[in-house]
């Protein structure tokens, strides 16, 4: 198997009991259901990608909020 990588993640509380919810109803851990969300939003972004047009890297600060 290969390894993996850990790491610290700070959240909402009240997004952390939406994330359990919905784990739990789909029968994963809270980290399986972020990890599979996540793996599921990467094959979306790569779906859609156009051939042969690059995207700029992400800004090291993250997106804005509005």
């Amino acid at each position: 198997m290969a390894e993996r990588k850990s790491f610290l993640l700070r959240i909402d509380p009240q997004l952390w009991s939406e994330l359990e919810s919905w784990a739990e109803a789909e029968l994963r851990s809270v980290n399986g259901q972020i990890e599979y969300l996540l793996r599921e939003a990467v094959q979306r972004r790569r779906s859609r990608r156009v051939p042969g047009v690059s995207t700029p890297p992400a800004s090291a600060e993250g997106p804005t909020e509005n």
